[in-house]
């Protein structure tokens, strides 16, 4: 079974979030268990790329907004992420550092969809599947099926994940243009709201959506920034499948950016000594439990109540607690976070800005993760804490839901709250820090959230299965 992955992230290559971490895993997973994956992105002119070795597999002239250009298909030479990397490369369009931002944003994700579906056009072994990762491959599926140029693809499934429905790819009518030759019959199809909504598209002509977890699934029906209708309507076709970890990248016991290595065994020794040496960098009092966060300063992460609830605690138990901060987003958010960094130097480490490096060390050194999301999907964050035996302390949406079971569970590891308030916050530090007061509880803990499985062996059986169902659907 041959599957093609489109994605606008993909790690190590290019990565943001948690799209990044997903696309640079699954098809590793997939290879795994037989299936021939690979992944197709578009080119950035960055790190991976510079140092790694492409060659030119195909060339071509395509067609988008009345305008041809000319594209090349790249691939990595040794296939040292486990599966097949592909590049498509566009002078002065898909040439670029970085990922998203730019004034012809629109322009760059058509023409590299409309370059990968004038390649597969062309080629004489055609997937089985195509699978499209949010919106900025969203128009992959109607363009299969409704444009002339590419029906010979039409009868090829196709699966849609849904990574954050919050963002949707929307142009306005005006931008039709930038289309290829498309049946203005279906031109419902495109839209949403009077405007083409590349996420709603995918979602209407796939073959099948996945979200990545059940209990999203059923929240994009409630809250999906304009889309819950058609959510409703299309729930039929929706699967959640909870993301996985990638756990040859994130393994304590060989992870090469931690300062000590450790087992479930060793667990104790190994967080002490991480703890102590990230302590020692930030400043902080390595005797203090220490509660972290670790993601995009932006409302959807609930980012702004951070400096409110840092000050709270700190009130409420007398600084026998500590922060670390990393991450980056709104400029108001930052700006408060480093206001609360300096007003609490002994007690809260704050680094703005990515650090693949540091995100590791604060795994294995903290002792709690809180996320206080509005939304998750999934969220991989506390997938990656537990697998670090770092406990976390999460809002119970999407897949946090999912993922975390509360200590008042007897099969629990992590501490819930179900209001996003600061108030219900503090109780969740207080939970917390009662648990690391009884050292041999915390202890047993550790070794327990470091048995638990999330690698992506679970549940790239599951996208195997999905898959199957819907190549036996061609087949009828």
């Amino acid at each position: 079974m041959d599957v093609i992955h489109l994605s606008a992230e993909c790690y190590p290559v290019a990565k943001v979030g948690g799209l990044g971490d997903v696309v640079g895993a699954l098809p590793k997973y997939l290879r795994s268990a037989g299936i021939n994956a690979s992944v197709v992105l578009p080119y950035y002119d960055r790190k991976f790329v510079q140092e790694n070795e492409f060659y030119e597999v195909y060339s071509s002239v395509a067609t988008a907004g009345g305008k041809t250009f000319e594209y090349k298909v790249l691939k990595e030479k040794t296939g040292k992420l486990g599966f097949d990397l592909y590049l498509i490369y566009i002078h002065g369009l898909l040439d670029r550092k970085e990922i998203y931002s730019y004034p012809d944003e629109i322009k760059q994700f058509i023409s590299y969809q409309v370059s990968f579906l004038d390649w597969i056009n062309q080629s004489e072994k055609k997937p089985d599947i195509i699978h499209c990762h949010d919106h900025h491959t969203g128009l992959v599926p109607f363009l299969m099926s409704h444009s002339v140029l590419y029906r010979d693809l039409a009868m090829i499934p196709t699966v849609c994940t849904i990574h954050n429905g919050q963002y949707q790819g929307w142009l306005g009518w005006d931008k039709v243009a930038y289309l290829p030759p498309v049946d203005l019959d279906k031109a419902g199809l495109l839209d949403w709201n009077n405007c083409i909504n590349s996420l709603a598209a995918s979602v209407k002509c796939c073959w099948s959506f996945t979200t990545v977890s059940p209990t999203y699934l059923e929240e994009l029906s409630i809250n999906s920034n304009g889309l819950e209708k058609l959510f409703e309507m299309e729930k039929g076709k929706g699967i959640g499948i909870i993301n996985g970890i990638d756990t040859d990248v994130w393994n304590p016991e060989n992870d090469p950016m931690v300062f000590q290595n450790y087992t479930a065994e060793t667990v104790d020794e190994g967080k002490k000594e991480n703890k102590k040496r990230l302590c020692e960098q930030f400043g902080l009092d390595e005797t203090k439990p220490l509660i972290a966060f670790i993601g995009r300063l932006v409302g959807e992460k609930g980012a702004e109540l951070l400096p409110e609830l840092i000050d709270s605690c700190l009130k409420s138990y007398a600084g026998k607690v500590s922060f670390i901060i990393l991450g980056s987003g709104e400029a108001e958010v930052e700006t408060e976070l480093q206001k609360t960094a300096l007003k609490h130097k002994k007690h809260c480490g704050l680094y703005i800005g990515y650090d693949e490096e540091l995100s590791h060390r604060i795994y294995a050194g903290a002792d709690f993760l809180i996320m206080p999301s509005r939304v998750e999907p999934c969220g991989l964050n506390q997938l990656y804490a537990v697998r670090y035996g770092t406990m976390p302390v999460v809002h119970k949406t999407g897949g946090l839901s999912d993922t975390v079971i509360d200590l008042s569970d007897p099969r629990g590891y992590g501490i819930t709250f179900d209001k996003l308030e600061t108030g219900e916050m503090v109780k969740a530090i207080g939970r917390a820090l009662e648990t690391y007061a009884g050292s041999n509880q915390m202890a047993s803990f550790r070794k327990k959230m470091m048995a638990l499985d999330f690698s992506w062996d679970r549940s790239a059986k599951e996208y195997i299965n999905l898959y199957k169902r819907l190549i036996k659907l061609h087949a009828i």
